[in-house]
């Protein structure tokens, strides 16, 4: 009788009672340090994604907002300083080419007062070999001669000058245009980074608040009102239990037949036999429980012993089944696949 209840229907599955509920938590921790002004929930409490969960004190954060702003504004107001710049820059080199302007007629004036002293002076010069010209008209007409180089010479001198504060005047109207050249005032770097540390103000004050991630149970809940925590203390833990799955430990030799895809059927201790839940063989882990645990085991000795491994099958249930029956992290399921309908995968599995 066994044999035939074997060959008909036992044979055609494998089950176990060495499986657990288990769920992708969510670890919450401090994004800001700070002291803990308020706790929204308690242990044990059914949370939305999105509501709070507790507030950190947001003092030093606002400060923090309202000091980036100040930033902001005067940098936006140093970038129009450098358009305002530009255009005196551009006055003052306008300025500095009248200059060259002027001094070249100031050179023209001089080099046509230092011909007519040169024509004058060789002319007085022919004179005064005939005697027809005193020696003191040629010394004037030398002096007037000297006056007229000298004059020369300093319109060359202020049209060099001239040059050199055009030179300078464009020089630093290109540094000044380098500033600002190519993008607008709002596109600035300088803005830019002051508008990039107002968003992170702006951040740090958001995350004073503290919100959960994802729908589920408060668990571990490890922060009090007044206590100073710093980035990355862990507060809680929230549950996702709508989105729980099973480790089913299966012994190797079970897993012969057992394919992904394949409709399992699971009843948990907290609620009986009568509920039933379904769910589909998800995958296999890597490795058996041995090989991940903390202190593997070392077979490699002379009085070795062999023991039947176990490896972890993942097992995906139906959402609406865990909306009706809510499952906790760690309950023990009794598991049994049905190794003769054909594997598939369905929407949740994929989800």
């Amino acid at each position: 009788t066994y044999g035939a209840y074997y060959g008909l229907v036992a044979s055609h599955y494998v089950s176990t009672d060495n499986a657990y509920v288990g769920a992708d938590t969510a670890q919450v921790n401090a994004l800001v340090s700070g002291p803990v002004a308020s706790i929204s929930v308690s242990e044990t409490q059914a949370v939305k994604a999105g509501d709070v969960l507790l507030t950190i004190d947001d003092a030093d954060a606002k400060i923090a907002v309202a000091q980036a702003q100040a930033a902001l504004a005067l940098a936006q107001r140093h970038v129009q300083g450098y358009y305002a710049s530009d255009e005196a820059f551009a006055g003052e080199l306008g300025v500095r080419q009248a200059d060259v302007a002027r001094a070249a007629a100031m050179i023209a004036s001089a080099k046509s007062g230092l011909d007519n002293a040169k024509t004058e002076l060789t002319r007085r010069q022919n004179l005064a070999q005939s005697g027809a010209v005193s020696q003191e008209e040629l010394t004037t007409a030398q002096n007037a001669y000297t006056q007229a180089q000298a004059a020369y010479n300093t319109a060359l001198a202020t049209r060099d000058q001239a040059t050199a504060g055009v030179q300078a005047a464009g020089g630093q109207r290109a540094t000044n245009a380098a500033q600002f050249s190519g993008v607008s005032a709002a596109e600035n770097p300088e803005v830019l980074a002051a508008q990039a540390k107002l968003d992170a103000a702006n951040l740090a004050l958001e995350r004073t608040i503290v919100r959960a991630p994802t729908d589920g149970i408060v668990a571990k809940k490890a922060v009090q009102v007044g206590q100073q925590v710093a980035v990355g203390t862990p507060l809680m833990t929230v549950v996702p239990i709508g989105r729980a799955y099973v480790d089913a430990n299966f012994k190797e030799g079970q897993l012969r037949q057992v394919r992904p895809g394949q409709p399992v059927t699971l009843t948990s201790d907290l609620y009986g036999s009568k509920v039933v839940y379904h769910g589909r063989v998800a995958g296999f882990a890597g490795g058996s429980g041995s090989a991940f645990a903390t202190i593997p085991a070392q077979n490699a000795t002379g009085n070795w012993i062999k023991v039947v491994q176990r490896l972890p099958v993942r097992i995906r249930l139906e959402p609406d089944q865990l909306a009706r029956h809510p499952l906790r992290i760690g309950l023990s399921m009794d598991a049994k696949v049905n190794l003769t309908t054909p594997p598939a995968i369905t929407t949740a599995m994929r989800e």
